[in-house]
């Protein structure tokens, strides 16, 4: 069990590095909290006061200010316990009370999830780290002291925890530069989610170990030699890289652990900067250098701060050996990252010339995603922007660009601006024309070449990587399509209004949209349409909700199967979706009653050993209601007034459009999935042929889940 650690004691470690730190203030935050926290205890047991403590010992461990240990002890009152924002402003100012409120409500945010809410969530953090970076960090030690202590929790919730912590809190650190909490969160989180590969290295490491001894240590001593023999004084720190680091280069490269070179990494820190370069030289002569593993983060520092000077060297035995070099300074901010902001040396807050101010990096982190409104687009810039790394290169003129790895010319034009990339039509690297879609690499100069009149085309989007360049692509692209989908969507709402006996007037369609929430504007209702943003059911739904009710000579779709008793609810599997006229089998399912297959439908061989569960079933005869939805998969060329002659054949077999979908958009074709309501099978096949035989569908295929037909 984990001891809680005594206000003397964490004082003691505060005025190590800050003999000024507010002592009173400190008391007064760990008693204060150790009351309200009295009686709740952790899952493993220990009184849970022991964890905000352990929070602000870490934090003291980076030399941070009062401010921040402070709203460690406190970061949990106010969640769980009877604490409030205003008790802490009375007590602390407002300065802690913010503090502490933007943790709260970080812990409340499911960062981890699948569900569409973690995109509008990241936005949140993004939101809470522009306003105060020291939430973000206090947040950060928080995680890295319950992934510590996970062991306590049940598996299922670990294992939640630290999917969460890889895909998330993990890189966030990276991206702060702390690199040393990101390679220790995604360690501890491999333990969780994959404890047998975890294993596996660690058994195949010692395994090497014993085989060639001390390579760290035989290692370090001949770059100390060597450093001594060129009179540079530098600190050499060895050690093998991380189990996940290493399953991961596994994984990258496919290939077995015997193979893996690069598993070594020494770091040499130097007096001066000038110390920094001649111990590369002295690197460089003493081993070979391996061919673009160098890097140079002291010229080009990353934009969180860092700096040092990387390269990759074939030592002992051919072992591949990666080497970081940097001064004292240098070294305080690698480790300390966006930290070193709030850090205090010789008992005065740091000096350091090459911490990063925390405003100027979060404005040049959020820059990139200010422009997008939506929601999906910004966590799709986040991931794109903060989870890789970056490539530099220059403009004809020489100006640095900062890209993700990955990266394309296309990128490149948009980094610069909207306007140069909207007009790109080629570009140029080191002055040889290339595709758009070449990655660029580090050191490459990009030309871009425009023309007047050019515009963001559709296969853009599957170009860019990064995410300015995707928005400004699908804002230009929405503007260009608005009046493409306003025409389609009138002809999808013309067709589904026909289908009730009605027309679709200017009138008709204020009004839906007024019902709808989209104003007066029928051009909205319409554009979102034709872009598949709404089903053309949904507007003749909100008009005419009554006209299904008297399609008297229907056979209502809640009794169009027969076999199943007055009880049991039933529903079409989406596996297969058969449509009446189609042989057909029940498969019953205790939490949702039964589910109806087409008799040929691949699924039904899962429950070949349960024929108990099997119900013969077939549908009733006579007319069906127009309800059973079927996808179609079709390819048609792109000319003008394709796709409107389709709606028009699949509205002539009266039949609606209630979805439409593109999937994939290219020069000369278009590839589609159009969702139709239909009656039968005889309606399916008249409708496919109908389309088959039209000169601009290159293909047409029914969509069942997993296979089409």
């Amino acid at each position: 069990m984990e001891h809680l650690i005594p206000i003397n004691d964490l004082v003691s470690r505060v005025q190590v590095y800050n003999p000024r730190t507010d002592v009173e203030r400190l008391h007064l935050a760990y008693d204060y909290a150790k009351k309200v926290h009295a009686g709740q205890r952790r899952r493993s047991g220990e009184p849970y006061f022991t964890h905000p403590v352990a929070v602000a010992a870490l934090l003291a461990e980076q030399r941070l200010d009062d401010a921040t240990l402070i709203t460690a002890i406190l970061h949990d009152t106010v969640e769980d316990t009877e604490a409030t924002y205003g008790d802490i402003t009375q007590l602390f100012g407002r300065e802690i009370a913010e503090l502490v409120d933007g943790v709260t409500k970080l812990t409340n945010l499911q960062l981890g999830n699948t569900e569409t809410r973690q995109a509008e969530n990241f936005r949140k953090l993004f939101m809470a780290m522009s306003k105060d970076l020291r939430v973000i960090l206090v947040k950060l030690f928080d995680r890295l002291h319950n992934m510590r202590t996970i062991k306590s929790l049940q598996p299922e919730k670990q294992a939640r925890k630290a999917r969460e912590t890889m895909d998330v809190y993990a890189p966030l650190a990276g991206r702060m530069g702390m690199q040393w909490m990101r390679e220790e969160l995604e360690d501890l989180s491999f333990q969780v989610l994959n404890p047998e590969g975890r294993t596996s290295i660690m058994r195949r490491f010692v395994k090497l170990q014993g085989e060639a001894g001390d390579v760290i240590g035989r290692i370090k001593v001949d770059i100390e030699k060597e450093l001594a023999a060129e009179g540079i004084h530098g600190r050499v720190i060895g050690r093998a890289k991380k189990p996940y680091s290493i399953w991961r280069k596994m994984e990258q490269k496919d290939i077995a652990f015997s193979r893996l070179s690069d598993i070594y990494g020494f770091r040499i820190i130097t007096d001066t900067q000038m110390d920094c370069y001649r111990a590369l030289g002295v690197i460089h002569r003493r081993w070979r250098a391996v061919p673009t593993r160098f890097k140079d983060y002291i010229s080009q520092p990353k934009q969180n701060g860092y700096r040092s000077v990387h390269t990759a060297v074939l030592g002992r035995d051919g072992k591949r050996v990666e080497v970081q070099i940097r001064t004292r300074e240098m070294d305080e901010v690698a480790e300390a990252g966006v930290a070193a902001h709030w850090a205090y040396k010789d008992g005065e807050r740091s000096e350091n010339p090459f911490a990063v101010d925390p405003a100027s990096w979060i404005a040049g982190l959020a820059e990139h995603f200010e422009a997008s409104s939506d929601d999906d687009e910004f966590f799709e810039a986040v991931k794109l922007e903060m989870y890789t790394d970056k490539v530099f290169c220059f403009t004809p003129k020489g100006d640095v660009v900062k890209l993700p790895r990955g990266a394309t010319p296309l990128d490149f034009a948009f980094a610069i601006h909207t306007r140069i990339g909207s007009a790109c039509v080629g570009a140029k690297i080191d002055g040889r024309r290339v595709p758009l879609w070449t990655q660029v690499r580090n050191g490459q100069s990009v030309e871009i070449l425009t023309a007047e009149g050019q515009s963001p085309q559709a296969t853009w989007i599957d170009i860019a990587v990064t995410g300015k360049a995707k928005s400004a692509i699908r804002r230009a692209l929405k503007a260009q399509n608005r009046s493409r989908f306003i025409k389609l969507g009138r002809e999808l709402a013309r067709y589904a209004f026909e289908h009730v006996d009605k027309r679709a007037t200017d009138k008709a369609l204020t009004t839906a949209a007024k019902q709808l929430g989209l104003g007066k504007d029928p051009e909205e209702l319409l554009a979102r349409l034709g872009s598949s943003q709404l089903a053309a059911r949904t507007v003749v739904d909100v008009l005419y909700p009554e006209l299904v009710a008297r399609r008297g000579d229907e056979i209502d779709a809640g009794r169009a199967v027969i076999g199943l008793s007055s009880d049991q609810k039933w529903d079409r599997g989406e596996c297969c979706r058969p449509v009446p006229g189609e042989r057909i089998v029940g498969i019953t399912d205790p939490g949702s009653g039964v589910v109806v297959h087409a008799i040929d439908c691949p699924c039904l061989a899962e429950f070949e050993d349960q024929m108990d569960r099997w119900i013969d079933l077939h549908w009733h005869s006579g007319t069906h209601s127009a309800v059973h939805t079927v996808g179609f998969n079709v390819t048609i060329s792109n000319d003008a007034g394709v796709l409107g002659r389709l709606c028009t054949l699949i509205g002539e077999q009266k039949a609606n459009i209630s979805d439409l979908n593109f999937v994939d958009r290219k020069p000369d074709y278009y590839r589609l999935i159009i969702e139709v309501d239909l009656r039968d099978a005889e309606h399916l096949h008249r409708i496919m042929t109908a389309l088959e035989a039209d000169n601009n569908v290159a293909s047409i295929s029914r969509v069942k889940a997993g296979y089409e037909t």
